[in-house]
């Protein structure tokens, strides 16, 4: 059974950490009901979705997927860079338990799954503001008697390494080559967003779908010209928080 978990928005969402964007308003009530239609389109792609109820307190706590890492063997729950943010890890821990044995990742690391790209077995791993390189080694250190490995990558210009590549099918990902390199993931086949829309390579694959923000239009252009299957959903109101479609679930067969 396809699961997706995820969180209800933050009525404080306006109060979000802030990295890379300058901060503009965000309507809380859009913002709900966008989130709300993403959830609707997981569940037309086959997820079951289990929401947890929002964190008044938390204003960041529906990017959950910041919060654990997934895999078919486990789940680890991260350290955010952000102190404001680990609050949220407790309860994710808790929706992740019955689905999966959990380890975490412990000071002095810090993680934000944002910073964390899956391709087959090895885990590309972004340092930035929010993960550093002791992560990397502790990540490495729990997932390799599993078959993975993971793997420091440098980026710039964005807040996580998933807002400059994400994977759109099984060898190709979608990727702002002026903020990441492409060289550095083995030879995968990348398309690259459009120019005129920096901030689009954040997709999520379901499946032989890509869900994705309707705010990107020439880079959906390009993902389709590439034979893919494009669903957009509007996710404006989440992306003035530096979120994007990966940010806001974890996504897993249970």
């Amino acid at each position: 059974m396809l699961t997706a978990i995820t969180r209800a928005v933050s009525p404080n969402i306006n109060q979000c950490e802030l990295t890379h964007l300058a901060r503009k308003p965000i309507d809380f009530k859009v913002a709900r009901t966008q989130h709300q239609h993403y959830e609707e389109a997981l569940q037309a792609l086959g997820y079951e979705v289990k929401t947890l109820p929002a964190e008044a307190a938390l204003p960041d706590s529906v990017f959950v997927e910041d919060t654990a890492i997934v895999l078919d063997e486990l789940a680890i729950i991260t350290r955010p860079g952000a102190a404001s943010r680990r609050p949220e890890v407790e309860s994710i821990r808790q929706a992740l338990e019955p689905f999966r044995s959990v380890q975490t990742v412990q000071a002095p690391a810090l993680l934000d799954g944002g910073d964390v790209l899956k391709i087959g077995k090895r885990l590309y791993v972004g340092l930035s503001t929010r993960t550093n390189r002791e992560a990397v080694g502790q990540l490495h250190g729990i997932v390799a008697p599993y078959g993975y490995s993971a793997h420091a990558v440098e980026f710039q210009g964005c807040l996580h390494l998933k807002s400059a590549v994400t994977c759109v099918g099984e060898c190709t990902l979608l990727i702002n080559p002026e903020w990441v390199v492409p060289d550095g993931f083995d030879g995968i086949d990348c398309i690259a967003v459009d120019p005129s829309e920096p901030f689009a390579a954040n997709a999520l694959q379901v499946g032989n779908t890509v869900l994705y923000p309707a705010q990107y239009p020439a880079t959906a252009q390009r993902l389709r010209q590439q034979g893919l299957t494009v669903m957009t959903v509007d996710a404006s109101e989440l992306s003035k928080a530096e979120g994007g479609v990966t940010c806001c679930s974890l996504t897993f067969e249970a």
